[in-house]
């Protein structure tokens, strides 16, 4: 009767798998249709999130098990425990190929997936990991292959021999898994070494490759037991429960270890005293060190505990939650971000891991169908059943035949794809669609200027700050624009009567003002170019109907006799507004382009000032020295917290409160900012 329950279960439990794979197919084809940002909360400033903590830094430590039973089994001799060896071998194969499908997607070109091996890096910790995950990968497949060989369907001569030979490979393959493990398993804590001041103090540590490690063991020890309950309940089986037992202690050991090793650190480096501080990072400390580590270290020393199904379950979700929530602290809560820059996953991010699980899943649900994965203990001593018989009851006939499995998975595979569909957000239908931003007019400012090295030549400073400038530096007064379209700080000191001067009075204004609006003499940039990325529609359709009398002048701008009135077929604004195409203007404009669409700001704003920077250069190199350098007009300083980007300005501490008081810059949180560093300084600086 039990195999009956499990047989219901197991088609349930697949029934619900194949619901999640169709919102995952779903997900991915818009996930590489149009890329990273459509289907994440994935930024340049938050370039690593959910998938990377789940699929990557849990998932490999969720896999643990297989080299922790083998090395128990082949290395160590205790043979008891051989039965959990295959299943946890192949729920390690499952799990990094799970971790290699997850990487796919968080790759923004993920055909280059393969690039370590023939670009090393071998002082990098990333490549150590990439090419221990892709050689233990090819282990874990040698170790399963068995498996596979011993199906009837491949009982020839050729795959007899191949079998043997791997079975003799058994140990040095075993020997390799640990080594490979034990490297990368450590290594993964090795990445957040770099970044002591990213990581919460609480979770950062100079040893974080060793807690990593023996986190792995007790989790790769806790998954397995969990595996073998779970596999009991789907396939209906019985199972040694002392066998599972007598991992606890061994678990309980390795968890203690880890909580020892955890606190201990904390003390040696004087921090102990943050984690009972009463803040929300010290709470969240002390519930995962306890739910991970400590409350199961404690109840698997319990026979009672051990030797109970709900026991060893309550341990092991503990342990393998308690572990992920370790991972995921460290990579997303603990890890400090900038304050007007948060990550959130969306939920199409959830689905791509949930659904790489699920595919996981069904695999290990498939090879256990088909293979002999886990060794039957028959009714013997020790044996549990999952799923209790239940007295014998004549089955009722069926009122109508069911449906066949494949045709039930694919409904509800198509059914939430379908949906998914419904809920997936515009740029992950759509692809990205454009943001708009738009730009403010350049703000005046007076200011000293003093010589620079080439090929900057001049250094700009606030004129109210006259005291900081030394008089040995001669300064000069000088007028400029301050151009910041987007107000981002990363702005342009741009000495706009200097320019006049320089390339010949009034009668130079053509070369830059290049198109100017109707009855405008000198029309400002941002009049056009009124977005900083996108390109600008000018014309203004309304406006033109009703200055030229209604619809009936449609024939005034559209003459030509066409059932479609557009821009293509219209009059170019040129033709009426004659006097907008400046004659020797920098920026080259042809008739045809006079169609009221202008570039980006940024693109607008470069194509001018470069191309006429690279004229002088290549007219004049000797007095333009590499005068097209991005230094030239881009005078931007970070501050320290590299929170936002703020003006240089060499000035003693005193003067900050001057400096908020003229506009250009924020008043900065204390310690000043803006307080030159020690060592060499910039040779210029931005208003």
């Amino acid at each position: 009767m039990h195999r009956v329950i499990g047989r219901t279960t197991l088609e349930r439990v697949k029934t619900l798998l194949w619901a999640v794979m169709g919102v995952w197919a779903v997900v991915t084809v818009a996930r590489f249709a149009h890329g990273i940002g459509a289907t994440s909360g994935l930024t340049d400033a938050a370039p690593w999130g959910f998938w990377i903590a789940f699929d990557v830094m849990a998932g490999v430590a969720l896999a643990a098990g297989g080299f922790v039973i083998a090395a128990a089994v082949y290395i160590f001799g205790l043979t008891q425990y051989h039965g959990l060896a295959r299943p946890a071998i192949l729920t390690a194969l499952l799990g990094y190929m799970a971790v290699a499908v997850g990487l796919l997607y968080d790759l923004g070109i993920p055909w280059h997936i393969w690039h370590p091996m023939i670009f090393p890096q071998h002082h990098s910790v990333l490549f150590e990991v990439a090419m221990c995950v892709m050689l233990y990968l090819t282990v874990l497949s040698l170790e399963f292959s068995p498996a596979i060989l011993e199906h009837p369907l491949f009982h020839r001569p050729f795959f007899q021999k191949l079998l043997r030979i791997i079975k003799r490979a058994t140990i040095p393959l075993v020997i390799a898994g640990i080594v490979l493990s034990t490297l990368h398993q450590s290594s993964l804590g090795s990445l957040f070494l770099i970044q002591p001041f990213r990581v919460h103090p609480l979770w950062y540590s100079p040893y974080l490759y060793v807690l990593f490690f023996v986190s792995a063991v007790g989790l790769g020890l806790m998954m397995v037991t969990l595996e073998a309950l779970v596999s009991a309940w789907l396939f209906g089986h019985r199972f040694r429960v002392d066998i599972l037992a007598g991992l606890g202690p061994l678990a309980s050991f390795v968890l203690a270890l880890y909580a020892v090793l955890r606190v201990g650190d904390l003390w040696y480096r004087g921090i102990l005293p943050g984690a009972i501080d009463g803040s929300w990072q010290s709470g969240l400390f002390v519930f995962e060190l306890a739910v991970s580590a400590v409350v199961p270290a404690v109840l698997l020393l319990m026979s009672r505990v051990r030797h109970s199904i709900p026991g060893l379950a309550s341990c092991s979700l503990m342990v393998v939650l308690g572990i992920i929530g370790y991972r995921f602290n460290i990579c997303i809560v603990a890890f400090e971000r900038p304050e007007n820059m948060p990550y959130w996953p969306t939920w199409t991010e959830l689905a791509v891991s949930v659904g790489i699980v699920s595919g996981a899943v069904l695999l290990f649900i498939f090879f256990n169908e088909n293979l002999r994965i886990v060794e039957e203990h028959g009714s013997h001593e020790g044996g549990h059943d999952l799923a209790p018989a239940k007295p014998a009851e004549p089955e009722p006939e069926p009122t109508a035949r069911p449906a066949h499995p494949l045709r039930r998975h694919s409904l509800v595979f198509v059914v939430s794809g379908a949906l998914a569909i419904g809920l997936l957000p515009e740029d992950a239908i759509f692809g990205p669609q454009p943001r708009r931003t738009s730009v403010e007019p350049a703000r005046r400012m007076e200011a000293l200027a003093t010589p620079a090295a080439t090929p900057v030549r001049r250094a700009f400073h606030v004129a109210s700050l006259a005291g900081s400038v030394p008089a040995a530096a001669q300064p000069s007064p000088v007028t400029l624009l301050v151009i910041d379209g987007n107000r981002d700080w990363r702005f342009v000191p741009f000495a706009h009567d200097d320019h006049i001067t320089t390339l010949g009075g009034r009668e130079s204004c053509r070369l830059c003002h290049h198109q100017n609006l109707a009855f405008d003499q000198n029309s400002s940039c941002y009049h056009c170019h009124r977005d900083m990325y996108e390109v600008s529609d000018t014309f203004d359709h309304a406006l033109h109907i009703r200055k030229l009398s209604g619809n009936a002048s449609c024939t005034v701008c559209h003459p030509h006799d066409v059932a479609r009135k557009s821009r293509e077929t219209s009059l170019a604004c040129w033709q009426c507004h004659g006097d907008m195409v400046v004659p020797g203007s920098i920026v080259p404009t042809t008739e045809r382009k006079l169609v009221g669409l202008a570039p980006g700001y940024v693109d607008a704003m470069h194509g001018l000032c470069i191309r006429c920077h690279e004229q002088l250069a290549s007219i004049q190199p000797e007095k333009y020295e590499a005068f097209d350098r991005c230094d030239v007009c881009h005078r931007e300083f970070q501050d320290r917290d590299h929170r936002r980007m703020a003006p240089y300005v060499p000035m003693p501490p005193g003067h900050v409160e001057a400096a908020a008081m003229t506009g250009l810059m924020p008043l900065p949180p204390p310690p000043p900012l803006l307080t030159p560093a020690p060592g060499p300084q910039p040779s210029g600086g931005a208003p």
